[in-house]
């Protein structure tokens, strides 16, 4: 006689987290996880807690992905801006190969959440400060190589392209493929022009 399938939570968190992130907060209910995951409320509510309890998990765990995907990204050796450009265009990439575009739960959650939820606003202020955190890294690493200027603010670039990026995660669901790429392209423009780009550092291939 065949066991029954052991229930994974890893997998089942994920599971729930696509779930959120196509249909929001506010648009999936508990009936929707419960189908999406394929076990009962109790279950469920066993394993993760209530539906908001679930939805704080998936946010840690889609902020934990985001951040090793930029960390991946962003902190190798070698030129920081094309590496910028690349990653800034992965998300476009991302986005247009899915035919919904459903998007990026931290750009939901902070037009939906923020600030009427604590808890879930707490999250999503660290999930962005990861990101800036890893701007700030790529941004040390161009004014090192001489991409920036020395006196560069890294740190002011590094919000820039935080609010940058959300907004860019917004437009995926709208533009184009051409449009998103000028967008970026003038974004990178912006980084150098504000760092005091010496010659040599404009190359964003």
């Amino acid at each position: 006689m065949a066991r029954p399938k052991e229930f994974d939570p890893h997998a089942a968190l994920r599971v729930a987290m696509e779930t959120f992130r196509r249909r929001g907060y506010e648009g999936t209910s508990v009936q929707d996880l419960v189908d999406a995951l394929g076990i009962n409320r109790s279950s469920m509510y066993a394993a993760f807690g209530s539906k908001h309890d679930l939805y704080l998990k998936a946010l840690e765990r889609y902020s934990a992905d985001e951040k090793a995907k930029a960390q991946e990204e962003l902190t190798g050796a070698g030129p920081a801006l094309p590496a910028l450009r690349a990653f800034l265009l992965s998300y476009v990439d991302a986005a247009l190969t899915d035919p919904e575009r459903h998007g990026c739960l931290v750009t939901h959650g902070v037009m939906e959440r923020v600030p009427a939820d604590p808890e879930a606003t707490t999250r999503l202020r660290t999930a962005l400060g990861g990101m800036e955190d890893a701007y700030t890294f790529l941004l040390l690493r161009a004014r090192a190589n001489g991409e920036l200027a020395p006196g560069a603010d890294v740190g002011s670039l590094a919000r820039f392209l935080v609010t940058f990026t959300q907004g860019l995660r917004v437009m995926e669901k709208a533009a184009d493929r051409t449009y998103l790429t000028e967008a970026v392209d003038q974004a990178l423009t912006v980084v150098r022009a504000s760092g005091g780009a010496r010659d040599g550092g404009t190359d964003t291939g």
